[in-house]
């Protein structure tokens, strides 16, 4: 069965708002109306909506203002403007603004229908195009990162401007935020498009294992090398390399790395053959790189080489309002290809995903998204649906800052205890279980931490 088109509606008058629902409930939509711009804009945020109509003149937030939030926020939003100051200039205005189109009071049944189908034909052929060209091109575009938050709009801007250099790139982030979809939009939005982009986990390959894999090795270097091998840094050849998690590589192989990127230049093991590269590296940390340099774990000259332009991904708690947009976009993706009709998450459910810290960033949320998916048949995604440590996160937030007095009294060391276990816990939450950032978040040091977990 395939699934009815969403309307929001925004309309102050009682009697249009009804009126523009029943008529639009009856020729099959599926409509939510409210009241003014400043409740649009709440629904729009936490969730999907195939078009959305709104009166231009509204208390509070009116129509002009709720294009320009939405256009932000997604600028493919299709939105139809009502009027009853239908001058030409106000159409001029909404339509430079990107309205799709724009409807004079009193609203004349047949229009409106025709401009409803028109705008969801629209869209409906759009979504056609957008699956035929990824079925046509295999690419990775700024598209597949998701956000309209600021600090990922900063993100954005910065991929655009360095994809077109040849400079070498280090994107650091906790796991999770998507430093790999990074790397590939800038390989992929560069001049080096058409040739390999070729990744490299420096952290899940052995350390004895890693050498090999960068360079390669002739036959018979070493036992067990019974043919010649090609390296990563062969096979990017006039690409790019990705060297994901380099805080993880050795410090023997950190100075040839150094090599390749000063004199553009290596060797494979076992042999005496020199190989130019004409590679970009883009390397990616989720450890801080500084402290490793400080602490003689990373070399500083290659540190200050990778380091040339640094892109930090936001962990997803510092995201804000992004929570809600990319679980409406997993929640799409699922359904779509578990071929299941669940429909939205309810209010308190996005609230809940909003307040969660999520640890384990885009990744845990994506997982989570596929898990409600899959267990879930039908309908909507309730707080009922959700893992308990999720669901009852906001009960558990309000009790470390509210002391309830009973009247026989509490145990004063006792409440101190738990408050101190509870802010130590938020911290190492908040840092991702980095025990350095909560250190730092909680200003203490680092060794005072530890000894204060032990103790508790």
């Amino acid at each position: 069965m395939a699934k009815r088109p969403r309307i929001l509606i925004a309309e102050d008058e009682e009697m249009s708002r009804q009126n523009l629902k029943d008529l639009l409930e009856e020729s099959g939509y599926e409509v939510v109306a409210v009241k003014d711009g400043k409740e649009a804009m709440d629904a729009y945020v936490t969730d999907r909506y195939d078009l959305i109509l709104t009166d231009l003149r509204m208390p509070h937030v009116d129509g002009l203002e709720l294009l320009s939030f939405v256009k932000e926020m997604n600028p493919d939003a299709l939105i139809i403007l009502i009027t009853g100051y239908g001058t030409v200039n106000t159409a001029v205005d909404a339509m430079k603004m990107g309205a799709f189109d724009y409807i004079t009071k009193p609203i004349r049944e047949d229009r409106l229908k025709i401009s409803v189908n028109r705008a969801l034909s629209f869209h409906k052929l759009k979504e056609e195009n957008v699956v035929l060209r990824d079925h046509l091109k295999e690419r990775f575009d700024l598209g597949k990162l998701i956000g309209y938050s600021e600090t990922m709009k900063k993100v954005f801007e910065k991929i655009q401007k360095v994809s077109t250099t040849d400079s070498t790139i280090l994107i650091h982030g906790e796991s999770g935020t998507g430093k790999e979809l990074a790397a590939r939009a800038i390989h992929f939005n560069s001049d080096r498009k058409e040739a390999p982009l070729v990744p490299v986990n420096c952290g899940a390959i052995p350390e004895d294992l890693l050498e090999s894999e960068l360079f390669g090795h002739e036959k018979g270097a070493f036992t067990g090398a019974i043919r010649t091998r090609i390296g990563r840094f062969e096979l990017a050849q006039g690409g790019t390399i990705f060297l994901d998690e380099i805080g993880d590589m050795s410090q023997a192989l950190q100075v040839k790395v150094l090599r390749v990127i000063q004199e553009k230049q290596y060797e494979r093991i076992g042999g005496v053959r020199t190989f130019n590269a004409d590679v970009r590296i883009i390397a990616a940390t989720n450890q801080d790189l500084e402290l490793a340099v400080a602490e003689k774990r990373f070399r500083e000259d290659l540190f200050y080489r990778i380091n040339v332009i640094p892109i930090y991904l936001p962990p997803l708690r510092e995201r804000g309002l992004d929570v809600a947009i990319l679980a409406n976009f997993f929640l799409k993706k699922f359904s779509k290809r578990n071929k299941k009709t669940i429909n939205r998450f309810s209010s308190d459910v996005i609230q809940a995903l909003i307040d969660y810290p999520w640890p384990g960033n885009v990744r845990e949320l994506e997982n989570l998204v596929e898990m409600l998916v899959v267990m879930k048949d039908s309908g909507d995604i309730l707080m009922e649906d959700l893992p308990e440590k999720i669901a009852t996160r906001k009960n558990r937030i309000e009790q470390v800052y509210s002391v309830d007095f009973p009247d026989e009294g509490v145990n004063f060391n006792d409440m101190v205890i738990q408050f101190e276990k509870d802010l130590l816990l938020k911290a190492l939450e908040k840092s991702g279980g980095v025990k350095n950032r909560a250190a730092k978040l909680l200003n203490l040091n680092r060794t005072t931490l530890v000894e204060k977990l032990k103790r508790l």
